[in-house]
């Protein structure tokens, strides 16, 4: 039995509101007696340096009492990661993040920290690193990364900001909507589209729904279907 401990965040910002200040409740509990957090700043928003980065998430984290150090920081990255007691891997182009993490050879290591049970928080590329590929992200390829495959923590694809159609905008293109229904022609893999500040906590074989939203759920073959904090979660783990 798998020993999973994710939060699968769609943003790390919300309505204006301070970096994670909207998770910080849920990541009190979420890493209660973790003192160290290894943060993966790959994915490097903006172009932002890994330095900077990992100064916004160790400012939040200090307020929490936690510890924090950049992956990057570390003299042996691979050596570190299988000694951390929690992970956060930050948000920022999916493919940037993919492409680093098989570069520096650390996507298995770090999946054998997810399955052992390490505290994993995600946020946007951060969390569509979980599924079985990348191809569901909304980011542009700037980079080719070595394979689409993602770490599989979870059996099923993340669509971070999903965002609903808008019937008032002039926008004549694809709909977030219209693109996972392309993905579905070519797949079998379920699709989680979680709207800005929603959020999808894994215990062992549990899910939480968190945040204001539902969650919308893409299954091929099928019409797209909401599923509401309090539903039944557990068919995305089999």
């Amino acid at each position: 039995m798998s020993k999973r401990k994710l939060l699968i965040a769609s943003t790390s910002t919300v309505c204006g509101k301070p970096y994670l200040a909207y998770l910080t409740g849920e990541l009190e509990q979420f890493f209660d007696g973790v003192d160290n957090i290894v943060f993966i700043p790959f994915a490097r928003p903006g172009g932002i340096s890994y330095d900077d980065y990992s100064d916004i998430a160790r400012k939040f984290f200090s307020r929490l009492g936690k510890k924090l150090i950049g992956i990057h920081e570390s003299d042996d990255m691979l050596e570190t990661l299988n000694e951390c007691e929690g992970i956060f891997t930050g948000g920022g182009n999916t493919f940037v993040l993919l492409n680093a993490l098989y570069t520096h050879n650390l996507m298995e290591p770090l999946r054998k920290c997810v399955f052992a049970g390490i505290p994993y928080l995600g946020t946007s590329a951060g969390s569509n690193i979980l599924g079985i590929s990348i191809q569901t992200t909304n980011d542009m390829p700037v980079v080719y990364p070595p394979s689409f495959t993602a770490l599989g923590a979870v059996p099923f694809n993340v669509n971070p900001h999903y965002t609903d159609p808008d019937p008032d905008s002039k926008h004549m293109g694809e709909t977030r909507e219209t693109r996972i229904k392309e993905f579905l022609v070519f797949n079998d893999i379920t699709v989680a589209g979680l709207r800005e500040g929603s959020y999808l906590i894994i215990n062992d074989t549990k899910v939480k729904l968190g945040g204001d939203h539902s969650v919308r759920i893409f299954e091929k073959s099928k019409a797209p279907y909401e599923l509401y904090p309090g539903s039944d979660f557990s068919f995305l783990l089999k």
